[in-house]
């Protein structure tokens, strides 16, 4: 969600505030800078359904290849045995 920053008002109201015009200008400058982002419940929630499946198929992957590498062990053993 974008916003705008009046800076020159912001400035005048924090100097009105008591702080410096240098001090004034650097926290305007400071807050122009920020990059701030709102997450919303929905957001989150999208991200940790994003997570949870995303661990669900690594975890049929870890699955899949210990049981593959029993199989290679297993063929070995026989072949050897």
């Amino acid at each position: 969600m974008a916003y705008t920053l009046d800076t020159a008002a912001e400035i005048e109201r924090i100097e009105e505030a008591g702080a410096s015009p240098a001090l004034a200008r650097a926290i305007v400058a400071a807050v122009a800078k920020s990059d701030s982002t709102n997450v919303s419940r929905a957001d989150l929630e999208t991200a940790v359904a994003r997570l949870e499946s995303a661990i669900a198929t690594s975890e049929r992957r870890t699955i899949l290849a210990v049981l593959a590498i029993a199989g290679v062990l297993f063929a070995a053993l026989r072949l050897t045995g």
